[in-house]
């Protein structure tokens, strides 16, 4: 999640046991040269994306030379000619996603089973929940939406939103809805709420890492260059021993740019904008995270270790990757693939060990045609599930939540 939110981290004591391991829906995170699991085992509906991968792979080993380039555009053109959208949706037209793995916000509404045509929610307490998402919307079937941290503009809510403070014990009638907000892994409902919003699909209401509102603000010029010697980008300031043993046992393998605190091997923390001067938004000093996603279009790949594998746990770290132009190298959430355009990034848990995984993005890297693969999504409209995962963000909170809020009765609505 983002950097500096404090995380709930358990690990079971007994995972550690190798047997278990190999059961286990937790991350493995291997010795240099042992097996890395996938955690996932194969069924009908994902078999499409096995083959997915097998296509994205014989790119990579067919009998091209090996090609070094830096320049993005000349990739993607090499790519049209000698590949194209046409063949690339052909490719994928059997892959299916798990559509129950994501809430479908895009459907339609009953607008006759809405409440109050009116909705406030006051946003209580401390929280991450970022300030620019102050705002009066606009939402389906006519309702307006106020969200707002200010006592005074929402003196009469209909609901109440806590994120790192629980609700009230109690309820009566006439008070406003008590909505409780927890997109951690340990996803824990506070009891006490009548609506829950997590980051799983079982939740009251989902919201994805996959949004902008985190990071308005910040430099989004995008590189076409990008660097040939220097592989990966990487960064973490939370340095949990085992996302550092997984990705020092990685990086020592391949070459890379490592800031933050975490294995640091640029000098100094935060040393972004001494190698890319362009990133700098506001001609000042600024915070690490106003020029993340312009540092990392540099590179062609991005590291992105979640804290913990939790099923639909899935942040930002593959999320700014995507948004950055560079292409994932993910570990985490076993079912990812839900959550992400098809061959989009590179699933770490689907390799052998950590030299082939290594050894295949020293592939990519030095093919202009199956690196320019991992952007054909984009470029050609094939999204997956992709959309609506977008569609459930953060971003589109605010108007769910007024409509959920709304179709319960508002103030009026009964206790849950």
């Amino acid at each position: 999640m983002v950097t500096s939110k404090p995380i709930n981290y358990i690990v079971p004591m007994v995972a550690f046991a190798a047997a278990l391991l190999l059961l286990s829906r937790f991350l493995e995170f291997p010795a240099i040269s042992s097996p890395i699991p996938t955690g996932i085992s194969l069924s009908s509906s994902s078999s499409s994306l096995s083959s997915s991968i097998d296509s994205s792979l014989s790119l990579v080993l067919g009998s091209r030379p090996t090609e070094a380039f830096t320049e993005l555009r000349a990739a993607f053109w090499r790519w049209d000619a000698e590949v194209g959208c046409q063949r690339f949706r052909e490719r994928l037209k059997g892959w299916k996603v798990n559509a129950s793995a994501m809430q479908d916000s895009r459907s339609r509404m009953d607008c006759g089973k809405l409440g109050p045509a009116h909705v406030t929610v006051l946003v209580m307490e401390w929280t991450w929940i970022p300030d620019n998402m102050e705002n009066l919307y606009y939402c389906n079937c006519g309702l307006s939406c106020l969200w707002t941290k200010s006592p005074v503009l929402a003196d009469k809510p209909d609901a109440v939103l806590f994120e790192n403070a629980m609700p009230p014990v109690r309820r009566r009638k006439g008070d406003p809805l008590r909505v409780y907000m927890d997109l951690e892994a340990s996803r824990k409902r506070s009891g006490f709420e009548d609506i829950f919003i997590g980051y799983h699909a079982k939740d009251d209401l989902q919201s994805t890492y996959a949004g902008s509102l985190f990071h308005k603000s910040r430099n989004y010029h995008i590189s076409s260059y990008k660097l040939n010697d220097t592989l990966i980008y990487w960064s973490s300031s939370r340095c949990l021993s085992q996302r550092n043993q997984l990705a020092s046992n990685f990086l020592s393998l391949v070459p890379h740019h490592s800031f933050g605190k975490c294995l640091n091997n640029v000098g100094g923390l935060d040393k972004a904008l001494s190698f890319y001067p362009e990133c700098n938004l506001h001609n000042s000093q600024p915070h690490w995270w106003d020029h993340l996603h312009c540092a990392m279009s540099h590179y062609k790949f991005v590291l992105a270790i979640e804290n913990t594998a939790k099923e639909s746990y899935v942040t930002e770290k593959l999320y700014y990757a995507l948004d950055a132009g560079a292409v994932p190298i993910y570990f985490g959430a076993p079912n990812v693939w839900d959550f992400v355009p098809p061959n989009s990034i590179i699933d770490g848990s689907k390799f052998i060990s950590i030299e082939e995984l290594a050894s295949y993005v020293k592939a990519v890297a030095n093919d202009p045609v199956a690196y320019a693969e991992f952007h054909a999504w984009r470029r050609c409209g094939v999204l997956g599930n992709y959309g609506r995962t977008r569609a459930a963000s953060l971003d589109t909170v605010p108007c769910r939540l007024c409509e959920l809020v709304s179709r319960k009765g508002g103030r009026e609505g009964r206790n849950l």
